[in-house]
């Protein structure tokens, strides 16, 4: 199968992983904390790369906004956490520093970046860290199972081809 045939297809069940999990949420004040998007993050950055790691964490934030599952707030968090984790694993190689940047840019980077889409787009009152510790758990409940998947998978991902290295 061609490369990218095989990674537009992985990156398209990421999506639907990500959009079907996000009945799955932790409502904190006015964000939606869905751990199983940063999961499909982690998920993408590894086997994907960053830039369809990226693309994967918008795809899937739109399809979340647009259905109601999710907020604005769901595109600076996704985004910023997939770009970093997938920047980190490709010059780590390793999943638990993955796994540390989707937590770091989604609970920090992501969580000040929501302040501006919070209180200019969505015009909601907001402490400039005020989204910085629901983010962060959030993401790192979605990063710790993100390293238990792939741990168990990691040999049968290298054995296909997918595994990112």
């Amino acid at each position: 199968m061609n490369k990218n045939v095989r990674k537009l297809a992985i990156a398209a069940l990421l999506v639907a992983l990500a959009v079907a999990g996000a009945g799955f949420s932790i409502p904190v004040g006015i964000a939606k904390c869905s751990p199983v998007q940063h999961l499909v993050n982690v998920l993408a950055a590894v086997m994907l790369g960053p830039a369809y790691a990226v693309e994967v964490a918008f795809a899937a934030s739109l399809i979340r906004v647009l259905m109601g599952t999710g907020t604005l707030l769901a595109f600076p968090g996704s985004i910023c956490g997939a770009f970093l984790a997938a920047l980190v694993f490709r010059k780590s190689k390793k999943l638990l520093p993955a796994c540390l940047g989707e937590v770091f840019g989604t609970g920090i980077i992501g969580a000040l970046c929501a302040y501006p889409v919070a209180v200019l787009l969505m015009n909601k009152t907001a402490a400039v860290f005020g989204f910085v510790i629901p983010f962060a758990v959030s993401s790192a409940g979605g990063a710790i199972i993100a390293y238990a998947v792939l741990r168990a998978m990691k040999g049968f991902l290298k054995e296909k081809g997918i595994f990112n290295d």
